[in-house]
């Protein structure tokens, strides 16, 4: 790496390995090769007598064998990259030197290896996000019962439990599992389909036989591992499918964003935090500070993967006719990107679900001083049953509450509500129910049957087709 010129921090700070890889120079020009020796073999076997074994097996040889310097020599003097690589794969394949490229159009292999590329890059993130998704789940199962204040409008509402809240992350990570599948599935193959689409070209090369051509078409299709191709294209396949790919990615963007801003809040509140690592500073002037860097970084990228769908939705809309060339700088940054922010953040995701730290003293406090307000009408209903009259009692509550509710905002103290409703004589009745009616378990409704059913129902069918890439997974650790 050199420290003179500008890296992107998307490969030199955050990005695993397998994804960096698969947008890199070496990915990409492999896949060309593969791509031009596919389109020979098929050609060979529709009866291209030019075609030799000797030219299929060199060019099979040196697949990886690509001579970069002389590849960038050639695209400065010819300022086209696919002829510079077809004159470089040329020098160590010399047999294949003269079919190389043989009724091809430039798309063929830069549109044909971005779809392959783009394929990979989501079977990458597929199984990244099981794993997060099955992390998570198993956090849900773990605080599936536990109380917790929950929050509307991030002030106290009704109670939920810790392992509910964090299935309202996993519904949403299981729809973007979905829209990932979607994309990845629905992807087809340009093909070999000529300069405009037509696949004149190969009508030359064919003399005209329209069955070979499609017979063509289909081989190449198959040997790059497509089920099918798009049946028309312009020079290019349709920009439109690029929205179909970044739009699942910018949506999980916006996923993203929600829990780690949720953990950010709740970490404000000391109820739960991300993992703070022994000697991590959080801090340089502030030594105590945890700071919750991990979902900080997480909503900082999640805001750049959202704006890259944008990207797609403006160059498909201006692509004219058969195709311009307006789309192709665009797409060189857009494409990886959007892959490598998805990829960094699951990445985090992962470190952030299996180090959580949550803090039960802590949550147990904050409904004690909730809990009282919540109370008043089961309060009134246990006065009902012992023989008092509604509209009394609700008197004699609602003064208590505003009484309770001043010495906690205007003095700063604790909520002494239910002391002071053991304090009035009005409610001695009801005195010996008073902890049962604030037993926090009875505020949860059905939230902990909600999770068991959630994650029987609904998480363990969509995971169950990445069940050995789950059992694969290393623990997630964080390069910077």
């Amino acid at each position: 790496m050199s420290h003179s010129k500008y890296q992107s921090p998307l490969t030199s700070r955050y990005a695993s390995e397998e994804m960096a890889h698969n947008f890199s120079e070496d990915k990409r020009y492999i896949t060309w090769r593969k791509l031009w020796l596919n389109l020979a073999i098929a050609e060979k076997q529709l009866g291209l007598t030019d075609i030799t074994d000797q030219a299929i097996e060199e060019m099979k040889a040196n697949l990886d064998n690509i001579d970069y310097g002389v590849a960038a020599a050639e695209e400065k003097k010819r300022r086209h990259d696919v002829m510079a690589h077809v004159h470089t794969f040329g020098l160590v394949a010399p047999a294949a030197a003269p079919i190389i490229h043989l009724g091809a159009t430039s798309c063929y292999v830069t549109d044909n290896g971005d779809l392959i590329i783009i394929r990979d890059g989501y079977d990458i993130v597929l199984k990244k996000l099981a794993r997060v998704i099955d992390i998570l789940s198993k956090f849900a199962a773990e605080y599936r019962d536990m109380p917790t204040l929950g929050f509307t409008h991030f002030q106290p509402a009704q109670l939920v439990t810790v392992g509910k809240r964090a299935t309202l992350w996993i519904q949403e990570l299981l729809w973007d599992l979905r829209n990932f599948e979607r994309a990845r599935n629905d992807l087809k193959f340009r093909g070999v389909k000529g300069t405009t689409g037509t696949q004149a070209s190969f009508m030359a090369l064919f003399n005209g036989d329209h069955d070979k051509i499609e017979k063509l078409d289909e081989l190449v299709t198959e040997l790059s591992g497509f089920s099918e191709p798009y049946p028309v294209c312009g020079q290019t396949y349709s920009r439109k499918i690029d929205i179909d790919v970044l739009q699942p990615l910018s949506g999980f963007g916006a996923t993203v964003h929600k829990i780690a801003t949720d953990i950010r809040l709740l970490a404000n509140l000391k109820e739960i935090e991300e993992p703070f690592e022994k000697d991590q500073i959080g801090s340089s002037a502030m030594a105590y500070k945890r700071n919750p860097m991990r979902c900080e970084r997480a909503c900082s990228l999640s805001r750049h993967l959202m704006t890259l769908a944008n990207n797609a939705l403006q160059t498909s809309a201006v692509q004219w006719f058969e195709r311009t060339l307006d789309d192709s700088a665009n797409r060189r940054i857009s494409l990886p990107e959007a892959f490598l922010t998805t990829d960094i953040l699951l990445t985090l995701l992962q470190n952030i679900f299996e180090g959580m730290v949550v803090y039960p003293k802590v949550i147990e406090s904050r409904i004690n001083q909730e809990l009282p307000f919540m109370a008043t009408e089961n309060i009134i209903m246990a006065m009902v049953k012992k023989g008092g009259d509604r509209q009394v009692c609700h008197e004699e509550i609602r003064v208590l509450s505003h009484q309770a509710a001043r010495v906690v905002k205007m003095e700063g103290g604790q909520n002494d509500l239910i002391e002071r409703v053991k304090n009035t004589e009005y409610f001695k009745p009801i005195w010996g129910e008073l902890d049962s009616l604030l037993d926090p378990s009875t505020f949860i409704g059905r939230a902990p049957q909600q999770v068991d059913s959630f994650l029987e129902k609904h998480v363990k069918p969509a995971l169950a087709p990445y069940s050995g890439d789950l059992k694969a997974y290393a623990k997630a650790e964080l390069s910077v």
